[in-house]
C-alpha cells in the first residue's frame, strides 16, 4: 500500500517510516510534487489535521494522512497548543519558541505539560482520526541535541532524559506521535 504523509518534515517522516516497516510505502509531499503551502486555518489540532489531509486527498486523489501536534503547558492554559510551531513568531523558529516558553515559565513551579498529536487519515474518501498523548514536564533549560522542536525541554513522565537526549528508537516507543502512529498502523494493517 502507498500512502502520502502530508509533510516534508524529515524528522516526522523518519519517525513514522520506522514504525510502518515495509508493509506500507510512505510518500512525502515532495514525492507527489506538491509544493503548495497547505492551509492550517483552524484553532484545534483535530481541525488542522483534517484540513491538511482533505487538501491533499482532494487535489491529488491519493490516500493520505496529515498530523498536527501541539505542546500543551498547564500553567499557560494549554498554550502554545495548536500554535506550537509559530509560538514566538510566524518564521517558526524552534529556538525562539523554546526561549519564549522558558521565559514564560521562569520561577513557575507547575511545569506540567503534554505533547498531543492528532493524525487524520483519509482512505477512499473516508476520514479516521487517531490521537496520541504523552505527559511530562518542562525542564528549566535545554537538555540534549537530538530531536526537534521542543524536544530539548520536554521530560516525559517516568524518564530521566529529555526527548532530545533519547535515542530515536526509545522516543519512538513512547512519543505522542508514536502513540498516534501506532494506532494508525494497527488500523491500516487490519485493512491490508
Amino acid at each position: 500500500m502507498e500512502l502520502v504523509f502530508a509533510t516534508n518534515n524529515k524528522h516526522k517522516l523518519k519517525e513514522i517510516q520506522h514504525l510502518l516497516g515495509n508493509e506500507i510505502k510512505l510518500l512525502c509531499l515532495d514525492d507527489i510534487n506538491c509544493t503548495d503551502e497547505i492551509p492550517e486555518d483552524y484553532n484545534t489540532l483535530e481541525e488542522n489535521a483534517s484540513q491538511k489531509a482533505w487538501y491533499i486527498y482532494n487535489k491529488y486523489k491519493i490516500n493520505c494522512f496529515a498530523d498536527d501536534t501541539g505542546l500543551e503547558i498547564e500553567h499557560l492554559n494549554n498554550e502554545p497548543g495548536v500554535f506550537s510551531a509559530r509560538y514566538a513568531g510566524s518564521d517558526k523558529n524552534p529556538e525562539a519558541n523554546i526561549i519564549k516558553v522558558l521565559q514564560l515559565l521562569k520561577g513557575v513551579k507547575n511545569r506540567n505539560a503534554r505533547f498531543r498529536t492528532v493524525i487524520s487519515l483519509i482512505t477512499d474518501g473516508k476520514e479516521t482520526q487517531f490521537e496520541g498523548i504523552i505527559n511530562g514536564t518542562i525542564l528549566n533549560k535545554k537538555q540534549g541535541t537530538d530531536g526537534f522542536g521542543y524536544d530539548p525541554i520536554f521530560l516525559p513522565d517516568g524518564f530521566r532524559q529529555s526527548f532530545a537526549e533519547m535515542p530515536l528508537s526509545e522516543k519512538n516507543n513512547i512519543s505522542h506521535r508514536a502513540i498516534a502512529a501506532q494506532k494508525l498502523v494497527s488500523y491500516l494493517l487490519k485493512k491490508l
